[in-house]
């Protein structure tokens, strides 16, 4: 839970309280109904405090997508969720036994919106991966298919030379 939605969260159950207790009695003291205005009141102050430190915007930073890493009897994978973005905006190198996928994800170009909410995240990205001694750079495949990067490498017992080489993506 972020620390917006648990500010959020707390306002939310201290006006619920406050529902809770005044429609339980009818006959509650000013004193009680001073406390509950003043609870609701700073509910609304950690909100907003909360909006400024943790802004809701659509500004770029850094897009960090999740992948799985898998080895099998004769290969190594590697799948990358890249929603949002094409195979034209992927970059995949190899040198030094390093693969290293890059791109830029922008969700939205201009325009005249007014965000009043922007959870999802863009931005630049780059992540580096050391290929294993037994990896085969040779044989390298990548595709792309609904948002999902799957590239596949098979297994050798030989060493190869290191050289970039740049991966055409399917």
């Amino acid at each position: 839970m972020s620390i917006r939605q648990f500010f959020s969260r707390l306002t939310v159950v201290g006006i619920e309280v406050a529902l809770i207790r005044q429609n339980r009695s009818n006959t509650m003291s000013k004193t009680t109904l001073d406390i509950e205005k003043q609870l609701s009141k700073l509910g609304k102050e950690i909100q907003q405090f909360v909006e400024k430190v943790v802004p809701a915007s659509a500004e770029k930073g850094h897009f960090d997508p999740s992948c799985d890493i898998i080895e099998g009897d004769n290969e190594f994978a590697i799948y990358m969720d890249l929603p949002g973005l094409t195979k034209k905006m992927i970059r995949l190198v190899i040198k030094n036994r390093v693969l290293t996928i890059s791109g830029d994800r922008e969700l939205y170009s201009g325009g005249e919106f007014t965000f009043k909410r922007s959870e999802r995240r863009q931005g630049s990205f780059s992540r580096s991966f050391a290929l294993p001694d037994e990896a085969d750079e040779s044989t390298v495949n990548a595709k792309f298919k609904d948002g999902v990067l799957q590239i596949t490498l098979a297994k050798t017992d030989e060493e190869e030379e290191d050289e970039a080489q740049y991966i055409p993506i399917k």
